[in-house]
């Protein structure tokens, strides 16, 4: 029997036009096409004529196990996850699986991640500069992990003045975990910090707002907070311009930035 394949695909925040060559290539190739639903309809055009499988949220087990068992059949097979499937995606789970099942890389089946383009980057895309400098990543989301192991992590990133990218902010049953990550920033940043809230990246959906920690919270952003909102909160040295949020690499302090001269002259 031909050896199966599997490619654990991020296809970036949903437009097309942010994925990848290769994504696009080993979805192509794929026989089969397993994801949760949401990323599923966002791919449809590329997958006409495959075997489709459509997961709700939270199967992730389910999806992940069926993409190996498929795969251990002889087929070519994409496993798709928004974003880049290494931050909090399903390649790590699909590894955790396969670890269990004492999976040999050599002679079991085929598996590649595809990486893709995250929420982090897509989003410091389209408001500016904010991630020029050290940063960190917190999900809101509890699902997994305890509160209580994730409120270090927030506090450790506000003492260290790490820009902060907040996946998960809210969700209908998570409302106090952004106020309880507002306030330990409050206690190490100014009020007037930078804030930039971004919801669908580059999907119909996108709304950006550039706002600061002080407002974080008010009504107005309240409503474009959720599942698929990304939250970036600036250092100490982020300061924004025309409604960018701008992070200095430190050029500043070692060189003259601007220059009146032509470069050719």
């Amino acid at each position: 029997m031909e050896r199966g394949q599997l490619f654990v695909v991020g296809i970036g925040p949903g437009d097309h036009d942010q994925m990848t060559f290769r994504a696009k290539e080993v979805i192509a190739e794929s026989e089969v096409v397993i994801g949760y639903d949401t990323y599923i309809t966002l791919i449809e055009d590329l997958i006409v004529g495959k075997e489709i499988h459509r997961y709700p949220m939270t199967q992730e087990v389910d999806r992940a196990n069926q993409a190996i068992r498929t795969a251990e059949g002889g087929k070519k097979v994409s496993l798709v996850s928004s974003g880049d499937p290494g931050i909090y995606g399903m390649i790590g789970l699909v590894y955790e699986i396969l670890a269990e099942r004492n999976w040999e890389r050599d002679n079991g089946i085929y598996v590649e991640c595809v990486p893709g383009v995250s929420s982090l980057n897509s989003c410091a895309a389209l408001v500016g500069s904010p991630l020029m400098t050290d940063f960190a990543v917190v999900s809101m989301s509890d699902l997994l992990v305890p509160w209580e192991i994730i409120i270090k992590r927030v506090e450790a990133a506000a003492m260290g003045d790490f820009v902060t990218v907040i996946y998960n902010p809210t969700s209908k049953r998570r409302v106090h975990q952004l106020r309880d990550t507002r306030e330990i920033f409050l206690k190490y940043r100014s009020p007037k910090t930078p804030v930039a809230i971004i919801k669908g990246a580059y999907r119909e959906s996108q709304t950006v707002v550039i706002t600061d920690l002080q407002r974080l919270l008010e009504p107005e952003h309240q409503q474009i907070m959720g599942m698929i909102t990304t939250i970036i909160i600036g250092n100490t040295s982020t300061f924004t311009y025309r409604h960018l949020m701008i992070n200095p690499r430190g050029y500043k302090s070692k060189y003259e930035l601007v220059h009146d001269t032509p470069a050719d002259a």
